[in-house]
């Protein structure tokens, strides 16, 4: 298997993490995003989105969508982290916080960042005024996430999940690309930050 990525990106980074907690690791394969690597004809005909991570099997089979590799590696590699939930019950709420993590949280702060920067300017219309919409969208759904960690240790319950590697990440690009204070406004999710970044599996 190869594993198709840009390691700096959200995306990336979250298969990146899965792999380190289940245990395993396949062959990478660097793609530069600002070059058009994933623009690329050969690319494009393997993954007509152009998005990475795109994991391709053995056998040519190519799975994009960073969620559904994740799915995919849980379901092949040996592993007792169970990062999509034991059981109906915490399966179900897996996928339901999952969802609002990464349609509150995550998309809007990406929104943000790429409408607000400009970074792809060069194929897709960056619109500013949604970018700051997005913004604080993302900023209005971390009083929820912090609500939430202040019930429990993870955001689904008592174990880390897939919805911390996605929260995770969330809180990276608020910080480093939308500049926003999390730590002394927001410290149940400063906390539970801080817990993740010193894993082995987070760095």
């Amino acid at each position: 298997m190869k594993l198709y990525e840009a390691a700096p990106t959200p995306s990336s980074r979250r298969v990146g993490i899965f792999l380190k907690l289940i245990g395993s690791d396949v062959e990478r394969v660097q793609l530069d995003l600002k070059g058009g690597d994933n623009l690329a004809e050969d690319f494009q005909k393997r993954n007509p989105s152009g998005t990475v991570p795109m994991l391709e099997l053995d056998d040519g089979t190519c799975i994009s969508e960073s969620v559904a590799v994740c799915r995919y590696l849980d379901a092949t590699v040996q592993n007792d982290k169970a990062l999509f939930g034991e059981g109906a019950l915490e399966q179900a709420q897996v996928e339901m916080w999952h969802r609002v993590v990464e349609l509150q949280g995550l998309l809007m702060a990406f929104q943000g960042f790429r409408n607000i920067s400009g970074f792809y300017a060069d194929r897709e219309n960056c619109v500013s005024e949604w970018g700051e919409e997005a913004k604080s969208r993302a900023i209005a759904f971390l009083t929820k996430l912090e609500n939430r960690l202040g019930e429990s240790a993870f955001v689904v319950g008592s174990r880390l999940t897939i919805v911390d590697i996605t929260g995770f990440l969330f809180i990276n690009v608020m910080k480093m690309a939308l500049k926003v204070e999390v730590e002394t406004e927001y410290p149940n999710i400063a906390a539970w930050h801080g817990k993740l970044a010193a894993m082995p599996e987070f760095q």
